[in-house]
């Protein structure tokens, strides 16, 4: 897996995009100089298919360190944006998988988890970016509680690393995998052209303070 190839990829659909004038602005009213979709992905084919791969690299790797087989493992996508890639992944691996709702059904069996996961199986969680890890860290503890099968790895297309999230993680004892990261995006941004010194910069400040940047840039 090449981490500098999968920030290209990102970069290339897409995916991922830097822009200062005008920022992007997020829902919770935040503005930024990134913005990340990578729901993106799932239309284009052929990188779509190295994403894939990458991410069955990550869950093999995690087997191999766990002594499990592949095929025995459940693969629980975070809905909703999570769904496609543990599908893709579960299908590759010929593996089961589950997904997670973000709050449980108001009707029938009023269950969060979609999918049939039975008590103590090996689950890894899969994302498609993690940012503040809550989401993430939020499935792992559902799939703990319903059905005593909590997740202690996240595989996961892209993150932020923002310091605070990687100390989430710690905390909750989960393990975060990532095809790739912030610092390896604005390096390829870079070297590519696509951002400038100065703006690599103010994209750099943007990692170091969220919360502080657009004032910190006078928006």
């Amino acid at each position: 897996m090449d981490s500098r190839r999968i920030a290209e990829i990102l970069l290339n659909v897409k995916a991922v995009k830097i822009s200062f004038d005008p920022p992007f602005t997020y829902a919770s009213g935040m503005k930024a100089p990134i913005y990340t979709d990578n729901r993106v992905l799932v239309s284009h084919v052929s990188e779509r298919k190295e994403v894939i791969d990458g991410l069955c690299e990550l869950a093999n790797q995690i087997c191999q360190q766990n002594k499990w087989n592949t095929s025995d493992v459940f693969y629980a996508g975070t809905a909703t944006a999570g769904i496609p890639w543990a599908s893709f992944v579960a299908m590759q691996l010929n593996a089961p998988m589950v997904y997670v709702r973000p709050k449980p059904k108001e009707h029938g069996t009023g269950k969060q988890i979609e999918g049939s996961l039975p008590e103590l199986s090996k689950v890894i969680v899969v994302e498609d970016l993690v940012t503040t890890g809550g989401s993430s860290l939020a499935t792992a503890t559902v799939l703990e509680t319903e059905a005593k099968s909590g997740s202690n790895d996240i595989i996961a297309i892209f993150t932020y690393g923002f310091p605070p999230t990687y100390k989430m993680f710690e905390e909750q004892g989960v393990a975060l995998h990532t095809l790739t990261d912030f610092d390896t995006l604005l390096d390829v941004a870079k070297e590519k052209g696509m951002i400038t010194q100065e703006q690599f910069e103010k994209v750099l400040e943007y990692k170091a303070d969220p919360q502080g940047w657009a004032a910190k840039m006078g928006l």
